[in-house]
């Protein structure tokens, strides 16, 4: 995974105050990422963590109590970097209107789940082993899609009686378009496959009437 600093982590006397802390903490994110996606959280170990994370046992209880503990911490932070790397492929863009933020929005959380493949199961097991988490995961992203349908029917572009319902709708789909094209599959280039659902979006799946 490429490095970033962890947008989430410990809490409390845990959270480190050091640039040192901090890359320490985002290598033990990244391992733990790596060891979940691989194995699943009930054969992932601390052990397993830790080396490859190449940190001393003792170093990861310097920041986490349990593997319960930076399993949580985990998929906050994939859902935090997924928030934010959508926001950074939509500011200082030239505004295409709404049809085509929902375009960008979807190509680039399909490049982030090509590189980081290991996000669909940590987030499917968050269901069971963290449903707090998975269920934040999904309500903040419908949250911020319908806030993008708001300010696109206040500009004139979409109507104004879209609900939340279609927000789920929308966040369903890319997430399936997701899983069929960045994690299955990479067969379509992550353009290609948002501008279809720009294309379902501005125009349904309906014969056009002649």
């Amino acid at each position: 995974m490429t490095t970033s600093e962890p947008s989430s982590g410990p809490v409390g006397n845990k959270v480190p105050r050091t640039e040192r802390g901090r890359q320490t903490l985002r290598k033990l994110l990244d391992a733990a990422a790596i060891e979940f996606g691989e194995k699943g959280f009930h054969e992932a170990s601390i052990i397993g963590i830790t080396g490859r994370a190449k940190t001393a046992l003792g170093t990861f209880y310097t920041y986490f109590d349990s593997k319960d503990e930076i399993f949580r911490a985990l998929v906050t932070d994939l859902s935090d970097r997924v928030r934010s790397t959508v926001g950074a492929a939509l500011t200082g863009r030239a505004d295409g209107g709404a049809l085509e933020t929902e375009r960008e929005a979807l190509a680039a959380f399909l490049r982030f789940a090509g590189e980081h493949k290991e996000i669909y199961r940590i987030i499917d097991e968050a269901e069971f082993v963290d449903p707090a988490s998975y269920r934040s995961h999904y309500e903040s992203t419908a949250r911020r899609i319908f806030e993008r349908l708001q300010a696109g029917g206040r500009s004139g572009e979409l109507r104004t009686d879209l609900q939340e319902a279609h927000a789920w709708a929308i966040m369903g789909m890319n997430v399936f378009l997701g899983l069929r094209y960045s994690i299955w599959s990479e067969e379509l280039p992550a353009d290609q496959v948002a501008e279809v659902a720009r294309s379902i979006l501005k125009d349904g799946i309906t014969r056009p009437s002649s």
